[in-house]
């Protein structure tokens, strides 16, 4: 009976020493894409789990390190879970001493989170006695503490379903590449105000102004005859170098830092003519640099 168990310990020692799950924790804000983000990592090979109480997350990773199969884990938790969330960012510390964790953060702006739940019309999971507005400040203030401790916060005010499930995929994937950025350059208008969302901002209203000559006047700067007469001037193509030349000498600093999405903004008085040409020929720049980069032109149909 010994020579068996001595045995049977024996074999234990030989088994390799299973290393720990990678488990992901997502939260956020409500209507932030907290669900969309999950359904990513299920398909990502995670083992997914939504709503899980708070007081079980040990249990579960317990649990995840037993399995054979379930590898890799993904669970999402939120202000549902009410007075619980203060007990989280010590127990998230206690996790991430046992096993490979981290803790995405999803955010968006309240215009964006606003609009979502106009479109989807369902009620704020903090209850119908307040209004959407003052649910979303609420929970802002809630969950500050999580998101202080988040190892990658995304905002997704400016992403898509399709949009958020890639980054996820770029994020988390096994063998995801951590150059990936997000770039969009973008043109606007001053009198519109400045983008919100805007992380570099350059101001090209001391280039002349095409909206002065009368055939210029109801066309664009994505007009061939508009981007030559802004491109005539020496001044234009020293900004053009000049910016490109800073862009890609900042961007890998971003993509060192672990930023996910950059927002470059261009300003002119209207946001029709020098913005707009100036935008694109940032992007251009951007992309024969080799970065995959978004365009829009927000105010180019506003008068």
């Amino acid at each position: 009976m010994r020579k068996a168990a001595a045995k049977v310990s024996a074999e234990r020692a030989r088994r390799p020493k299973r290393t720990p799950p990678d488990i992901v924790i997502v939260t956020g804000y409500s209507g932030s894409g907290k669900g969309t983000a999950l359904r990513a990592l299920e398909d990502l090979g995670y083992y997914a789990v939504d709503n899980l109480p708070i007081e079980l997350i040990p249990t579960f990773a317990d649990l995840t390190h037993d399995s054979a199969s379930a590898r890799r884990a993904a669970l999402v938790i939120d202000i549902r879970e009410g007075a619980e969330l203060a007990r989280f960012p010590a127990l998230y510390k206690k996790l991430k001493a046992k096993a490979p964790s981290r803790l995405l953060f999803l955010e968006a702006d309240d215009k964006t989170l606003m609009q979502r739940y106009s479109e989807t019309r369902r009620p704020h999971p903090l209850g119908l006695e307040q209004t959407v507005a003052q649910s979303i400040e609420r929970e802002r203030e809630r969950l500050e503490p999580i998101r202080k401790i988040a190892d990658l916060v995304i905002n997704t005010s400016k992403l898509n379903v399709h949009e958020l499930r890639e980054l996820i995929g770029e994020k988390f994937s096994g063998a995801r590449d951590e150059s990936n950025l997000r770039i969009e350059v973008t043109s606007f208008g001053y009198r519109h105000g400045v983008p919100p969302d805007s992380d570099l901002v350059f101001d090209v209203r001391f280039l002349p102004n095409p909206n002065y000559i009368p055939e210029f006047k109801h066309k664009t700067g994505r007009h061939p005859a508009v981007a030559r007469h802004i491109r005539s001037f020496p001044q234009t193509k020293e900004f053009i170098d000049r910016i490109s030349e800073l862009l890609v000498y900042l961007i890998p600093h971003y993509i060192r830092e672990g930023k996910s999405y950059l927002t470059i903004s261009f300003g002119c008085t209207g946001g029709h003519h020098r913005s707009v040409m100036i935008a694109d020929a940032i992007r251009k720049r951007l992309g024969e640099a080799g970065y995959k980069v978004k365009q829009t032109h927000r105010d180019i149909a506003k008068r």
